[in-house]
């Protein structure tokens, strides 16, 4: 495909009544009517639209496109593929925020550390354990969210909710790693409102936990495509939503970089 032969793509946004069409010139469109459903949400909650920043999910797409959503005014992008992520990021503006929202590999940690200011996906405790020495040989003290398996779903990572209580005592004490709160990824439904009940059991959870261990988590991210709005409105403070931005992903050529 050329580069301006764009293909519309068609897709229900949470809460939407009828399909709208993205396209690839159209990354400034997008992004308003991503931002438009935010603070639409967050008003249907009685919460304030600054609370909640967008994560523009970048995976597979290319800087070219990524400037256009600079150019709109984003700052705030995710990758989830390390190497993808060290040939895109110099390409782009330094001023620019680099969350990291993947499964982290033990092997990419070094690489990683120096091009993400949040990690959305520590799924296991010796994934943490590891995370903080490297972070320790290089003089880094990463910020985390701990991935929660919230449907118990055998085909995702993430920490079964009462296996994570019994580590997180050791997660806490590493003291390289800054846990700013939880992550989760709800079963993939067709309707937007069948992941309330995992966005609810999530922040439950959160709140639970921070009785418990006597801590402060503020983030929740949670949310996509297909079901932000309904995050946003169960108390997410970090949306990941890629395809309503940039369109339908490209086939990654290394699937587990």
């Amino acid at each position: 495909m050329q580069s301006h032969q764009f293909a519309k793509i068609k897709f229900k946004l949470a809460g939407d009544a009828t399909a709208l069409q993205f396209g690839m010139a159209e990354v400034s469109e997008n992004l308003e009517r991503v931002r438009e459903r935010i603070a639409q949400a967050a008003a249907k909650a009685r919460r304030s639209a600054d609370d909640i920043e967008l994560v523009a999910i970048s995976k597979t797409h290319d800087a070219a496109k990524v400037r256009r959503a600079v150019e709109a005014g984003q700052t705030l992008f995710g990758e989830s593929r390390v190497q993808e992520a060290r040939a895109k990021i110099p390409e782009l503006p330094s001023t620019l925020r680099w969350h990291f929202v993947g499964h982290l590999q033990k092997n990419k940690i070094r690489h990683a550390l120096p091009l993400f200011e949040l990690f959305h996906g520590i799924d296991d405790a010796d994934l943490a354990r590891e995370l903080n020495r490297v972070a320790e040989e290089e003089g880094m003290h990463p910020r985390i969210l701990l991935e929660v398996n919230v449907a118990g779903e055998g085909s995702k990572f993430g920490f079964q909710p009462n296996k994570l209580r019994e580590q997180m005592e050791t997660v806490l004490a590493l003291p390289r790693l800054t846990v700013e709160g939880l992550m989760c990824i709800p079963p993939i439904a067709e309707e937007a409102e069948a992941s309330r009940k995992y966005f609810v059991d999530l922040r439950e959870f959160r709140d639970a936990l921070e009785k418990e261990f006597a801590v402060k988590f503020s983030a929740l991210s949670m949310g996509m495509t297909q079901d932000f709005a309904i995050a946003v409105e169960e108390g997410a403070t970090l949306v990941r939503v890629g395809t309503a931005i940039f369109g339908e992903r490209s086939k990654p050529k290394r699937p587990d970089d």
